[in-house]
């Protein structure tokens, strides 16, 4: 019988631990950030039926990315937003715990991962989707809205 992979698992491999190294200097440059996100994005739309389970979660997480590196919040612990950002440059990554090049098995890592970061950190994510809704203004929500239908099941 095969063990399932858990993010706790993920985040003690050597290839979460290069993420999180390289997320403190995605944080701090908005435009790596964003070119980051660009990045993730494409992979998430190309890969959405896999992220069902995580899917509004990883878009809520997106939009706060985006935020922050356009300064609009800043409302996060620092903490919470490199944990994040890990999480998004692990999930871009092609080679980390298991290679996405392996069809079938390459997305199962990043889900977990994804899955476990975004799960531990709901009450800043929520937090963040309370302040947009309280700030929603035409073009803000632009992700949102092109992905808002669920992925297919």
């Amino acid at each position: 019988m095969r063990q399932k992979i858990s993010g706790e698992d993920v985040e003690k491999s050597s290839a979460f631990k290069s993420a999180r190294d390289k997320a403190i200097e995605y944080a701090k440059n908005s435009q790596k950030l964003n070119e980051l996100l660009d990045r993730a994005v494409e992979k998430a739309r190309a890969s959405k039926a896999r992220l069902a389970e995580v899917w509004d979660s990883l878009l809520a997480s997106f939009r706060l990315l985006r935020a922050y590196a356009t300064g609009r919040y800043r409302d996060i612990p620092w903490a919470s937003l490199v944990s994040i950002v890990a999480a998004v440059v692990y999930f871009v990554m092609p080679l980390d715990l298991i290679p996405d090049f392996i069809l079938g098995l390459g997305l199962i890592d990043d889900v977990a991962l994804l899955g476990w970061i975004l799960s531990s950190l709901r009450s800043d994510i929520d937090h963040f989707i309370e302040w947009e809704k309280d700030n929603a203004s035409a073009g803000e929500n632009q992700l949102e809205e092109q992905d808002s239908d669920k992925p297919p099941e």
